[in-house]
């Protein structure tokens, strides 16, 4: 009895997935480029159109270094899509948070991504109800 992890149904699946993440990045990439930002900085710009928050947690939700994210979140406030501002809760510690420019941007940013949308939209609400759910439960 084949294992668990290498069965084909298995290895088909992770080849999936592995092409899906790849298109992703590929298309998030081209669209940020037509935007002039980095991949980085367009996944930074999104992360703050959502909420501000402090480099430290930026860094967390990327899984990347905060010294990176201050380089980032620098040129992003160069030019004038994001600012530094105390946070209510403890001055102490500063939010990086989107400037009106910089929300219209990262809403452009998402309406030029078509790769997710777009063979989403073929699905029925059951079926990407199920495939959220799936994932969910992969992600633990």
């Amino acid at each position: 009895m084949p294992s668990r992890r290498t069965d084909p149904l298995t290895l088909e699946v992770v080849e999936l997935i592995g092409d899906v993440v790849a298109r992703y990045h590929q298309e998030y990439e081209h669209a940020a480029a037509g935007h002039q930002l980095t991949g980085a900085q367009a996944r930074v710009l999104n992360l703050l159109s959502l909420e501000p928050m402090p480099m430290r947690r930026i860094a967390q939700k990327l899984k990347c270094e905060p010294s990176n994210i201050t380089g980032i979140v620098d040129r992003l406030e160069t030019r004038g899509l994001v600012e530094r501002r105390p946070d209510p809760a403890d001055r102490r510690v500063k939010l990086a948070a989107p400037t009106e420019e910089g929300l219209l941007t990262a809403d452009r940013l998402r309406e030029s991504l078509d790769f997710a949308r777009e063979p989403l939209a073929g699905l029925s609400d059951a079926e990407r109800g199920m495939l959220r759910d799936l994932l969910r439960r992969m992600l633990g």
